[in-house]
């Protein structure tokens, strides 16, 4: 139940993860077997109450996830940079590589001309790029480590040489070493630190953080069919206890941001399921990356348009993104999309000033 503004509505909204968006009630579910059967919408000023009439067990766990819901999540420090979430950012998506799905080619073996474009986007308002050296469109093929690490490092040396943060896109713990080393600042995971058995020890040691994202077959690329009880909630189950397993690994829990994934072993169905319930994440307690850009699911809701063609799509589920709370959202056209949520963030600063009574 979102609003527009607390203002006048002390007591009766809350704030969704320290960011821009406030709500009025919270959705309870009851679930049994992988599987709804009770939800219901109680209200912000009822829920003390009702965590009043459970047990104590349950009492402490629904307090608990109010908590990771409400609470601010703890800045990244990115080099020089400080990345704060109160409000939702833009990550400019880079690919080094002769074919991924909407721009491969466009910089293969031209580290010069891939880290311009890289900082031009910072200067268009991306507080992040996102280079990746390895397409994980389907079908691809597995890139051995040696060429991606070719591909990576001379970007992001001159990247990192501007002042840019960055993130590095990839599997393979040789090339998040590599990365990091020359000077990237997050590891950003498609398969969730799965993929490669030393990859959870590399970021572990760096102290960097870390995006995981959800496939539901890590080791081959998560493009694969895969049969869901209820999409939302069996991310959120999976994302949980990666979470968890990667916390117990030696990563602190305010490094992770989760990203659910979309387009990956999930039907067009699934991926827009996944979208408009994005908002349940926030119980995980821990900064939400969104990847839907030029993805193939803008194409089926608009007679098949080529991947240079989904740009006002990529920009609605965006904004529908920042809607629902996320923190980054990760984009092809990033001048279009920060325009789009300079504007959005217009509108919520309008709502917080006082309204005349007519």
């Amino acid at each position: 139940m979102p609003v527009d503004s607390p203002v006048g509505l002390d007591g009766r909204v809350a704030r969704l993860a320290g960011g821009l968006n406030w709500f009025a009630g919270y959705e309870l579910i009851a679930i049994a077997d992988g599987r709804r059967v009770f939800a219901d919408v109680i209200a912000v000023e009822r829920l003390d109450e009702a965590i009043a009439a459970l047990p104590d067990g349950q009492a402490g766990a629904i307090g608990a996830l109010r908590q990771r819901i409400e609470g601010a999540r703890a800045p990244l420090q990115l080099g020089e940079r400080v990345l704060r979430f109160d409000q939702p950012h833009v990550a400019g998506i880079l690919n080094v590589t002769p074919d991924s799905f909407s721009d491969g080619g466009a910089y293969h073996d031209d580290p010069a001309s891939a880290a311009a474009a890289g900082v031009a986007m910072a200067a268009e308002g991306a507080a992040l790029i996102d280079l990746g050296g390895e397409s994980t469109r389907p079908g691809s093929q597995p890139v051995w480590e040696g060429d991606e690490v070719a591909r990576v490092v001379p970007v992001i040396e001159r990247m990192a040489a501007s002042g840019t943060a960055i993130s590095i896109d990839t599997r393979k713990a040789a090339v998040m070493e590599a990365a990091l080393a020359a000077g990237a600042h997050i590891v950003n995971d498609v398969a969730a630190l799965l993929y490669d058995e030393r990859a959870l020890e590399v970021v572990a040691k760096a102290g960097c953080p870390v995006v995981l994202m959800h496939s539901p077959d890590p080791k081959s690329g998560g493009h694969g069919e895969h049969r869901y009880g209820d999409v939302l909630l069996d991310v959120y189950d999976w994302l949980e206890a990666r979470i968890a397993a990667v916390v117990a690994g030696g990563v602190a829990r305010e490094k992770i941001i989760v990203d659910p994934g979309i387009g990956f072993g999930k039907s067009l169905q699934e991926n827009l399921q996944l979208v408009n319930g994005l908002a349940l994440l926030h119980g995980l307690g821990c900064p939400i990356m969104l990847g839907v850009s030029r993805k193939r699911m803008i194409g089926a809701l608009s007679g098949e348009a080529p991947a240079d063609k989904r740009l006002a799509g990529s920009v609605m589920l965006a904004v529908r993104g920042a809607e629902l709370g996320a923190q980054i959202l990760r984009v092809h056209d990033v001048a279009e999309t920060v325009q789009a949520i300079r504007v959005w963030r217009g509108l919520r600063d309008a709502a917080m000033m006082p309204r005349g009574i007519l």
